[in-house]
């Protein structure tokens, strides 16, 4: 009598991962074109992140020194409010015509260091107008400007003052 193989009928919903045991080595691993496209992968997501984190650093920079140069600007420009109409017109150079204003940056974005100066001119003219009260009117510009990395970066403000509309108070 000859021995018939058992026939086993697998349980329905049981893994049969014994039934592949060993694999060959050729199924055990990651092909060598797997893993360079995974590192490829990996690659292009730190260069994004790195691009990332410069473009935020540098927007920031800029903000801040967008910030001081209106400050600076506010600034004269407050100085203009409070003198009078004899000191525009009959007294030349006592607005100055130029000016510097520091910029420290304590605590700086990027680059060691983050101090550098402001320059201004103020100007005072004829108000480019054609009316009959032309001569009571003047009109005062400040420009501000600063380097910005390999940009130098330029602000402007300007303002018209009337002889009849300054007051003639001291503080």
């Amino acid at each position: 009598m000859q021995a018939r193989p058992l026939k086993c009928t697998p349980k329905v919903g049981v893994p049969r991962w014994h039934d592949a045991w060993p694999l060959s080595l050729s199924q055990s691993a990651f092909t060598l074109v797997e893993v360079m496209m995974g590192v490829l992968v990996m690659g292009v997501m730190l260069v994004s992140l790195y691009a990332g984190f410069t473009f935020g650093f540098e927007e920031v920079r800029l903000a801040r020194e967008n910030v001081r140069a209106t400050q600076i600007l506010a600034e004269r420009m407050e100085v203009v409010r409070l003198i009078n109409w004899d000191q525009v017109i009959n007294l030349p150079g006592y607005i100055p015509t130029s000016f510097t204003a520091p910029f420290y940056a304590d605590n700086p974005t990027n680059g060691a260091s983050g101090g550098f100066n402001y320059t201004g001119t103020v100007t005072v003219t004829n108000a480019p107008i054609s009316e009959t009260y032309a001569p009571n009117l003047r009109m005062i510009k400040i420009q501000v400007s600063w380097p910005s990395g390999k940009v130098t970066r330029k602000r402007t403000m300007t303002t018209f003052v009337s002889q009849y509309g300054m007051q003639k108070y001291v503080y």
